[in-house]
């Protein structure tokens, strides 16, 4: 069923079990597609059995910047977490800030202390300097045993993420970071206490690089999953910006809603998904409504930022579907 709701506080939320602990931690890295904006909408639509405190279990296979993770580990009663994303640079640096925050922390003063004092010609060289020094680590860095040299990477890719262009996260073919110099003029490349927030509340997650059907492992019927895959084009002309070398294509969008629709049936799990909404270019697009027939499909309004032509950018609707 399609239902267009106005979103309001709700008698769920004024029931919601809040968690005190660490509040104010937010995501440290810009991402496209990142919830943060989204978070109020979003409170209207969590289930009830998160905001009673009978749910325990939240896992977020496509995980980005982690806004909803962290909004729902600080303010419900949230024992574990499995957070998966496939691409393996977010995941190193997210294990980093769980398991070596301090090291972090000392990096990245380094690098902003030289940004801050180079002109904007310096910078820019800087800039350059350590994406060069990024890209000719990747050959040689183990992503799959934890080491000293993933601080350092993780430091360089923070670097990169809050001084390059729209805080974008792009790779080429090869996978080497091609976005070019942003030009700003006081980016936070270090947030100390940030930083240490988020590290407290990543201390009981499970952090893996995996394809989003390896988190059937962890459900159960306590478990609240969120999905946030990558965007369907909403048009013949658009198309998401490349944060890994693996394309998310129709049949990809198809086989995420057959395992919606499987964990719903074998486990009873709590499920929501964030997705494109084709219906103002092409009303008669029914991708979704097809394809998560039986579920709730709900639409919020999101400010569309990333696009490098500020005319384009704008308030758009997104899907938000659930399975109760």
């Amino acid at each position: 069923m399609d239902e267009v709701q106005k979103l309001s506080m709700t008698e769920k939320e004024k029931t919601a079990v809040p968690v005190e602990t660490g509040i104010g931690a937010k995501p440290f890295l810009k991402w496209a597609g990142g919830k943060s904006q989204l978070l109020p909408q979003f409170e209207a639509h969590y289930p009830q059995e998160l905001l009673d405190g009978s749910i325990h279990r939240y896992i977020e296979p496509f995980l980005g910047g982690g806004a909803l993770f962290l909004a729902i580990a600080q303010r419900y009663a949230i024992k574990e977490a499995y957070l998966t994303d496939i691409n393996p640079e977010l995941i190193l640096v997210y294990r980093v800030v769980q398991q070596d925050v301090p090291d972090l922390i000392a990096q990245l003063d380094e690098y902003q202390k030289k940004y801050d004092a180079g002109s904007e010609d310096e910078r820019a060289i800087y800039f350059y300097a350590v994406r060069e020094q990024y890209n000719a680590q990747r050959a040689a860095i183990n992503f799959e045993r934890y080491s000293s040299e993933w601080v350092t990477r993780a430091a360089r890719m923070i670097f990169l993420n809050k001084t390059c262009f729209n805080g974008l996260f792009r790779v080429n073919a090869k996978g080497g970071f091609n976005v070019p110099f942003g030009r700003y003029k006081n980016p936070a490349i270090c947030d100390p206490e940030n930083l240490r927030r988020v590290s407290a509340h990543l201390q009981n997650a499970e952090l893996q690089v995996a394809p989003f059907k390896s988190c059937e492992q962890w459900v159960n019927k306590e478990t609240f999953i969120y999905f946030d895959p990558p965007y369907r084009p909403i048009s013949t002309t658009s198309s998401f910006t490349s944060y890994s070398s693996d394309k998310f294509d129709d049949v990809a969008q198809i086989a995420l809603a057959e395992f919606f629709a499987h964990l719903h049936r074998e486990y009873g799990a709590k499920l929501m998904l964030s997705n494109s909404d084709p219906s103002p270019l092409n009303p008669t697009d029914d991708f979704f409504q097809q394809h998560y027939d039986g579920f709730n499909v709900h639409r919020v309004w999101a400010s569309r930022m990333i696009n490098s032509q500020a005319d384009k950018r704008g308030k758009i609707t997104e899907l938000l579907i659930t399975s109760y």
